[in-house]
């Protein structure tokens, strides 16, 4: 599938997901960063924190997109390459962290505090592993998904 718009907004997500989700560190106003003309806003906990949620459902519902029309459309001429299918778990264990993150944001919250740090570095990790794979791919030109030839 090689829609423009699936593309150009699964850019703009992934982008905006990498500079909120720095931005729930306290890492813009800490090398001042967020003094820079424009950037002001990226030291607001609560503007990032609901930024990152909305690019976050933006990604999910492109994901979702992208699985239904590969699963109903191109299944049977196309497949993930190696890199997709690293790249995809590696989107799914951030999207199950990320969502039990959120609920975890959510009152009457029960996780341990072990629990809380378990899922917080794990996210960031898999979000830095993401980034690597991301750029990877990209310099190896490797495809998402790749015609299939066993048909």
């Amino acid at each position: 599938m090689k829609s423009p718009l699936v593309r150009i907004l699964y850019i703009i997500s992934t982008s905006i997901l990498v500079i909120t989700g720095f931005g729930q560190m306290p890492i813009y106003k800490r090398y001042y960063i967020s003094s820079l003309p424009g950037l002001g806003w990226l030291a607001d906990f609560y503007i990032t924190h609901w930024l990152h949620y909305l690019s976050a459902a933006v990604l999910m519902g492109l994901v979702s997109y992208a699985l239904v029309i590969y699963i109903f459309g191109y299944r049977r001429f196309q497949k993930p390459s190696i890199s997709g299918f690293i790249r995809g778990l590696i989107l799914a264990a951030l999207t199950v962290t990320g969502v039990l993150l959120v609920i975890n944001n959510l009152p009457g919250s029960v996780f341990s505090q072990g629990a809380i740090i378990f899922l917080d570095l794990a996210h960031m990790a898999l979000a830095m592993v993401f980034i690597v794979a991301g750029i990877v791919a990209i310099l190896q030109k490797s495809p998402w998904i790749v015609e299939r030839f066993d048909r």
